[in-house]
């Protein structure tokens, strides 16, 4: 319950500044300027692309990767560190930077999506938009799934587990595919070359795969004794201890005769 009120304290403010931005920018330049304005010039001039509108595409761009390229994998392999450890103060830290980091996430996604519907031509009429749809609704079916976790002695809490996590996974491989298919929707509306921003982007993905398939492998080559310093080498004997081992060796070890059983007649016969 405290970490719901935490959150909530924390997402209703920057859901209402969210909402607010877009206005608070075009009332800055001296009027409003109405939507379906922008959506017949971008109708206009599809291929000539005023700076305005491509520093908006820019910064959309910018916004998804941050929030699904790196922010919602972050968070994914915090919680999963958290879950290989067993208890304490350190499993708790690594919960709730799981959480902050998906929240903000959600919240830098949805940053994105209001300025693509208030800038942008929104006729899902290719895969990026599509795609970018199913991905905004999936980002915050997560999250509300997220924040009703029920306790782990709940007869649900296995079902919400299973709907969580293929969810995430869902939705995070949703979300990279949409980076790439916003990369090449980019270089067609603006003719430039993205080759290099898909380079970094592949690099970065490959990367936190790599650290996710290793998390796996930790634990195992830990217990193969395989991490230098885990295994402690035995220290040789000394000089000392040598020659205190020769001089038992060198003794002869007398074995108790096996006494016989007297008795009184058997006195009296010796």
């Amino acid at each position: 319950m405290q970490l719901s009120h935490l959150l909530g304290s924390f997402t209703i403010p920057a859901l209402h500044y969210i909402f607010l931005l877009p206005f608070a920018s075009c009332s800055s330049h001296g009027e409003l300027v109405p939507a379906s304005s922008n959506h017949n010039g971008i109708k206009e001039n599809s291929h000539e692309l005023s700076p305005q509108m491509t520093s908006y595409i820019a910064v959309h761009g910018l916004l998804l990767w941050v929030s699904m390229g790196f922010l919602t994998p972050v968070g994914i392999l915090a919680i999963r560190m958290a879950n290989k450890e067993e208890g304490g103060r350190r499993v708790k830290v690594l919960f709730y930077l799981h959480a902050m980091l998906q929240i903000l996430a959600v919240l830098v996604a949805t940053i994105g999506a209001v300025m693509s519907m208030k800038n942008f031509e929104n006729s899902f009429n290719n895969n990026h938009q599509r795609l970018g749809l199913a991905l905004y609704g999936a980002i915050w079916l997560q999250a509300l799934v997220g924040f009703f976790r029920p306790p782990r002695e709940n007869k649900r809490r296995i079902a919400w587990y299973l709907t969580h996590w293929v969810l995430g996974t869902v939705t995070s491989l949703v979300g990279i595919i949409t980076i790439y298919t916003g990369l090449k929707a980019y270089h067609k509306k603006t003719s430039r070359n993205t080759g290099i921003w898909t380079m970094l982007f592949t690099a970065e993905v490959s990367l936190i795969a790599f650290f996710y398939l290793f998390q796996d492998r930790w634990v195992y080559i830990q217990k193969q004794g395989l991490i230098l310093g885990n295994s402690p080498q035995p220290n040789p004997p000394s000089d000392k201890e040598n020659v205190l081992t020769k001089r038992v060796s060198n003794q002869k070890v007398r074995l108790p005769e096996p006494c016989a059983k007297h008795n009184a007649l058997g006195n009296l016969f010796d």
